[in-house]
């Protein structure tokens, strides 16, 4: 079945898995965690334009509920092109941050919404597509494969700010 999921689809949801397990740490900090996710949910909420799959997966993957997982299974064959506006009709947030979150993205961002909807449909599904390849050689093709994207060094746009990338750094050395 992994046949039919885009690589770039598989690759971010392992990514969002690392991240989830970076930001609650050993041992889990859930308060940390938490505080993270709020702040991220304020920040896409508010329209802040950080444009940035994996940060918004984080952001909404506890929250999403997957009313079609067919539907959203068969949308992840492509990941640059899709129907936005059909992925989301596929999802309810019962919480109001977090729905407020996706619906502001969703206006103003439909593809970033797309893409974070998926990613986080088959982060939290994985028995539905991973037939995975967790091979070495599978992971460096998907990481090769990432260097071919431009990363948009030198466009502000999509850069978070400063007071969600601290939430990242939880270290004390001044390197923040």
């Amino acid at each position: 079945m992994n046949k039919n999921i885009h690589h770039e689809f598989a690759y971010q949801s392992r990514e969002l898995g690392v991240q989830i397990e970076d930001t609650l740490g050993e041992p889990p900090d859930r308060k940390n965690y938490a505080s993270v996710i709020k702040s991220l949910l304020g920040e896409y909420a508010k329209g802040a334009e950080i444009d940035d799959v994996n940060l918004l997966s984080f952001a909404l993957a506890d929250y999403l509920s997957f009313d079609n997982p067919a539907g959203l299974l068969a949308q992840c064959k492509q990941y640059d092109k899709g129907d936005a506006a059909k992925v989301v009709a596929m999802v309810s947030c019962a919480d109001a941050e977090a729905a407020g979150a996706l619906a502001t993205v969703a206006a103003n961002n439909p593809e970033l919404a797309r893409k974070a909807i998926l990613t986080s449909f088959l982060f939290k599904n994985t028995h539905r597509w991973a037939n995975a390849d967790n091979s070495p050689e599978a992971s460096q093709e998907d990481e090769d494969s990432e260097q071919n994207f431009d990363d948009g060094d030198g466009d502000e746009r999509g850069v978070p700010g400063q007071d969600v990338i601290d939430l990242f750094d939880t270290r004390e050395d001044g390197n923040g």
